[in-house]
Order: C-alpha cells, then sequence, then structure tokens
C-alpha cells in the first residue's frame, strides 16, 4: 500500500513526464511546492519500491508499476471531478481541490462502479482524458489558439492551465468546453487574438491562447 505523498508523487512525476523525456528533482519540488532535499529522500523510497527508475543527477522516470499506479490515481481524480461536475452541479473550477482527496481512495470496486454509473465517460469536465481500468486512454489532438492561423475554425476542447482563477476568466467570457469559435485576427505587437464566439468578438491575451486548447 503506498501511503498518499507517495501517491502524490507518482502523479506529479506523470504529468510532469508527458513534457519531459526525463523528469529532474527541481521540477518535482517546483510542481509539489516542496524542497529539493525532501524530493530526493521521497525518490529514494519510490526507488526501492520500484516504482521509478533513479539516479541521482539523471533524472526520474516511472517504472511500470509506477506509471500504473501513477494513471489509477489520474483515473479516480478525474472521474470524481466529472461525477462532481455533471452528478452534483459543481463549476468546473470548484472541483480540483475536492478530487484531490477522493482520489487516494483505494476501493477499485467502488470506481470502476462510479464510472459505469456515469456511463465510462472519455474527458473530464477540463478536456483532460479518463484512462480506464487497464490504464488505456485515448487523448484528443488537441491545439492551443496561440499555434492557429486567422480564420481557423474550431471547438474548445481543453485546457493546460488548471488553475480556479483562469477557468472562472474562461466562463465569464462563455470560451467553456464545447463551444466553437474562429480566428478573426493576431496582433502582430503582442500577440493577442480576437475570436469570434458565436455573434460576438472576444479578444484574448497569448497568454490565455495558449493555455486554451481546441480540436480542429
Amino acid at each position: 500500500m503506498n501511503t498518499f505523498t507517495e501517491e502524490n508523487y507518482l502523479k506529479a512525476i506523470y504529468h510532469l513526464s508527458t513534457q519531459h523525456d526525463s523528469v529532474s528533482t527541481n521540477q518535482i519540488a517546483a510542481s509539489l511546492n516542496t524542497r529539493a532535499a525532501s524530493v530526493t529522500d521521497m525518490l529514494k523510497k519510490l526507488a526501492d519500491k520500484r516504482l521509478i527508475n533513479y539516479e541521482r543527477y539523471q533524472g526520474v522516470t516511472l517504472s511500470p508499476q509506477g506509471e500504473k499506479v501513477a494513471l489509477s490515481i489520474v483515473r479516480k481524480h478525474r472521474l470524481w471531478e466529472y461525477f462532481l461536475v455533471e452528478k452534483l452541479n459543481f463549476k468546473w473550477d470548484e472541483v480540483h481541490e475536492v478530487a484531490e482527496e477522493l482520489e487516494h481512495i483505494s476501493s477499485r470496486d467502488l470506481v470502476d462502479r462510479l464510472d459505469e454509473f456515469m456511463g465510462h465517460p472519455k474527458f473530464d469536465p477540463h478536456g483532460d482524458p479518463i484512462p480506464d481500468k487497464n490504464g488505456h486512454f485515448k487523448a484528443n489532438e488537441l491545439k492551443p489558439v496561440s499555434s492557429l492561423s486567422v480564420n481557423t475554425t474550431g471547438i474548445i476542447s481543453g485546457v493546460r492551465e488548471h488553475s480556479p482563477a483562469f477557468l472562472q476568466y474562461l466562463e465569464k467570457i462563455r470560451l467553456v468546453i464545447g463551444k466553437e469559435i474562429k480566428v478573426c485576427e493576431i496582433n502582430s505587437y503582442d500577440h493577442s487574438i480576437t475570436l469570434l464566439l458565436e455573434d460576438e468578438m472576444l479578444y484574448i491575451s497569448r497568454d490565455v491562447a495558449n493555455n486554451l486548447l481546441i480540436t480542429l
């Protein structure tokens, strides 16, 4: 049985590994808001359990067993987020911290029944794929709005940034999952973007455009 802290480390390494071939101690420390020395101690414990591949100064990767545990945690987290939004009427900016607690429930039977009860959803409220009970999932081919050219049209399907402030901002201006948008203009000075949403023109910054993902 892994501790909550160990599970949080494995999940953090998994998320970082989707962006980097090998994850550094400093990256993990920044992700978990802790000291590098504490990270080193935990990495030694996880290596002893054969959950990660770790050599000092060489970076960290998940072992097959570690990846299995990490995907199980990710699955639980995203299923609970879906449940909270779709069944309990939470907003998408309110569910992360609650799901952080619920993801540590160990009963696999409960999680499988939750998945079945909700009709086996494929994506959570933020557009992230939900692994099935075997850890398999199919990711959307998502592109940041900042990478698009003028006159490109797409459907908002995900976000890179999950902070409540960002999600509340998107909801306020109605840039939420499922909405169709069109890039009308890209400002050459600051790379801000003018979008057409339904019959309304919206102006978003480069930073917002980087964190808003669409499918074409």
